[in-house]
């Protein structure tokens, strides 16, 4: 699994682990029924704690991103179309407020930005 972990990023460890692997799930890098690596083998390609992959588990398998079979290991969850949905406007909504940001601090007034996203809209 191609996990990059940043020391120098400012979020833990284990975000950084989740944030990657739901961007696979998103993306289709990896598909239902896909077996992710035990927490104790990521860790140790990671090298980093067990305690960390353990934790960044738990935290996709309570955001429904995967499950874990005792014994069999986890593995990619069915997605739930609407949770899917939910995940991809949270990110959209995160890039909005990036380039309101952005724009706050160019001094541009909101309708500017708001044309500037009409047009944009209408380009696709």
């Amino acid at each position: 699994m191609n996990i990059i972990i940043s020391n120098s990023s400012g979020r833990p460890i284990y975000e950084q682990i989740t944030s990657q692997i739901k961007g696979m799930i998103m993306n289709g890098t990896l598909k239902p029924g896909d077996p992710l690596p035990s927490m104790r083998l990521l860790a140790k390609e990671l090298r980093i704690s067990v305690i960390t992959t353990k934790r960044a588990y738990e935290e996709l398998e309570r955001d429904g991103f995967i499950t874990t079979i005792v014994g069999k290991g986890s593995f990619v969850r069915e997605a739930d179309q609407e949770f899917v949905r939910e995940e991809r406007l949270k990110a959209v909504e995160g890039h909005l407020q990036a380039a309101v940001d952005a724009a706050r601090q160019c001094g541009m007034e909101e309708q500017e930005v708001i044309e500037i996203l009409q047009l944009l809209f209408k380009e696709m």
